[in-house]
């Protein structure tokens, strides 16, 4: 482990957090965290710690009926570039309308979460809860999925994560649960023609231009939104990325349109493919990612003894988040965390210190119930 200052799992919440911004974890570069977190969490005698790269497992073993599962990243988005930026490392403070705010790049993406889980780690090595707790903190969350830290400790180390009952994934969602998550599908449209002088254009085939009907599609197309279990989930389909064209008097002899579409949990990824290529038809459609939507889990008895102690009223999750991998595993799961999602990855991204006290406390109070 590389030497750092350890983290004081016994400070309040706001200062815990701050010391885990002040720890530099962009994606790629999370050793440190995950270092730092080992080291606390090895000082905990109630916790059998296991340590894969730079993912860590904590786990009680008190023989309870039920286990649950607190989960969060440690990665986050690489820093602001803009002067000034407030959203940065180290953290920062400011006072606002009576309310005390926490800047710093994963404020709410998701340090703010992973300090309740710290927290809460600590304070129930006192206080004895009602359920086993696994706590599962993990790398390569912001980035492309086969890098995901959360997916290689389900590879290798899946028989001290599938026996739980219920999963929390500590996301920012703004003081209430959001259940399940939409799915998400990248793929690129790449259309082939023949390059030609500019000047002779009817002796090429310009590829940039069997784009068109693509683009209508998209222009045209109309997102649902459709109910899965009493939530509201609204899907969306957008180009995110085109290119084509290497100068200004040549035929473009190949062109690319990247598109992302974001579907509701009442779909398989089978039948969202399936939707694509009847949008798409006539095209060849080139995957590169493709993740499957998670259903709400509100019905499991753990998710709503949790909405009780919440007391808000249930929210769909819009975009996709790990609660996917759990449900595909068979792990009800649900996004709960402190932060507004809206100010994840800005260059001003805060949490107010009352989110971070009142996730806090709903945490504690379900698991100790």
């Amino acid at each position: 482990m590389t030497s750092q200052t350890a983290l004081n799992l016994s400070a309040p919440i706001e200062q815990l957090t701050a010391q885990l911004i002040d720890i530099y974890s962009v994606s790629g570069s999370e050793q440190q965290l995950a270092d730092a977190v080992q080291q606390a969490l090895a000082a905990l005698p109630h916790l059998e710690v296991t340590r894969d790269g730079d993912a860590l497992i904590a786990r009680t073993q008190l023989g309870k009926d039920k286990r649950v599962i607190l989960a969060g990243h440690l990665d986050t988005v690489p820093l602001p570039t803009t002067p000034g930026s407030l959203g940065t490392v180290p953290s920062s403070w400011q006072e606002q309308e009576g309310q005390r705010l926490l800047y710093g790049r994963g404020a709410v993406d998701m340090k703010g979460g992973v300090a309740v889980q710290l927290a809460l780690a600590a304070a129930l090595a006192r206080e004895e809860p009602s359920y086993d707790i696994t706590y599962i903190f993990y790398d390569h969350e912001e980035v492309a999925s086969d890098l995901s830290g959360l997916a290689r400790l389900l590879r290798n180390h899946s028989q001290k994560i599938l026996d739980a009952d219920f999963a929390v994934l500590l996301e920012p969602t703004d003081g209430t649960i959001e259940g399940g998550c939409n799915g998400t599908i990248r793929f690129w449209i790449r259309p082939t023609g023949l390059a030609a002088h500019s000047g002779r254009s009817w002796k090429g085939d310009n590829a940039i231009h069997k784009l068109a009907p693509a683009l209508a599609a998209l222009a045209a197309y109309q997102p649902a939104t459709y109910r899965v279990e009493g939530l509201d989930y609204r899907e969306g389909l957008n180009a995110v990325q085109i290119s084509g064209g290497v100068a200004g008097n040549v035929i473009p002899d190949s062109a690319g349109l990247h598109i992302n579409y974001r579907f509701a949990p009442n779909k398989t990824l089978d039948e969202a493919v399936a939707h694509l290529r009847e949008v798409f038809a006539g095209y060849d459609l080139d995957f590169v990612d493709l993740s499957s939507a998670a259903r709400p889990g509100l019905d499991a008895p753990l998710s709503r003894s949790l909405i009780e102690s919440v007391g808000q009223e249930p929210k769909p999750k819009y975009g996709w988040t790990d609660v996917a991998r759990f449900s595909e595993v068979g792990i009800p799961a649900v996004n709960f965390g402190p932060g507004d999602a809206l100010l994840a990855h800005t260059d001003h991204e805060h949490v107010k210190v009352s989110e971070l006290e009142a996730c806090y406390r709903a945490l504690k109070t379900w698991l100790t119930a």
